[in-house]
């Protein structure tokens, strides 16, 4: 991989100028913020506006008879079918972004002349096996009766999470090791997912789903090891 780190002229450091960073410091103690502009007010901003604000979406009513259905008798029995249902819709949004994000990865790969190298054989052999999560959770949901299109709460919230790392994967300016190491995030996330939606799908009673899910999780426990390996591999081999 490309080296994460290189001296050169980086001037953002205030040892860079030690008479500038004097004055910043006297700055502080000469002028202190208005209430509205400290900390506490900050908070209390922050409080009001949660207040008010609205839901992130909502967990669409199923569109067709079967999923009415089953959600009437899942509501019936005391269960909360719109709990799966969301996070479904997470999982979802979450392997779809996957996909894209290893695409995003192999390209880097690619365009830094490492072809030769076990990297892009490991990052297409992830991408492949979150192509085929993303459809496992779509047929579930389609199981279930309900709309695998439909944006779910969950869903909105993990398509804003991935555009951190889509853009670190993305910039022309990033490398190798700072890409796996964006990698790295979202199979540490996706890892712990897996776990919650095979107990969500279990206590909701549906341990066809349950038991489907448990090869995806077994291959991200797999992704999860292969990435860490890279990471931890090149950077070892260039601090010494």
């Amino acid at each position: 991989m490309a080296t994460a780190a290189k001296v050169g002229a980086n001037m953002t450091g205030v040892q860079m100028s030690p008479k500038d960073t004097k004055s910043l410091l006297e700055a502080v103690e000469q002028i202190r913020p208005d209430v509205a502009g400290n900390d506490k007010g900050a908070m209390l901003e922050r409080i009001k506006r949660t207040e008010e604000a609205d839901r992130i979406g909502s967990v669409p009513v199923p569109g067709s008879a079967k999923g009415m259905l089953k959600t009437t008798f899942d509501m019936a029995l005391g269960k909360s079918p719109e709990i799966l249902i969301d996070k479904l819709g997470e999982r979802l949004a979450f392997e779809r972004s996957g996909v894209r994000l290893y695409d995003a990865m192999i390209a880097k790969a690619k365009a830094l002349g490492t072809a030769d190298s076990d990297l892009i054989p490991v990052l297409q052999h992830i991408r492949d096996e979150e192509f085929e999560h993303m459809n496992m959770v779509r047929e579930a949901i389609e199981t279930l009766g309900a709309d695998p299109t439909a944006v779910t709460p969950c869903a909105d919230v993990a398509g804003v999470k991935a555009m951190g790392v889509l853009q670190v994967l993305t910039d022309p300016r990033t490398n190798l090791a700072q890409g796996m190491g964006a990698l790295l995030t979202i199979e540490l996330e996706d890892n712990a997912a897996w776990e919650l939606l095979i107990e969500l799908a279990e206590a909701g009673g549906h341990p066809n789903i349950a038991k489907s899910f448990h090869k995806a999780k077994d291959q991200e426990d797999d992704h999860l090891v292969k990435i860490k390996t890279l990471v931890r591999r090149d950077l070892i081999v260039q601090i010494k």
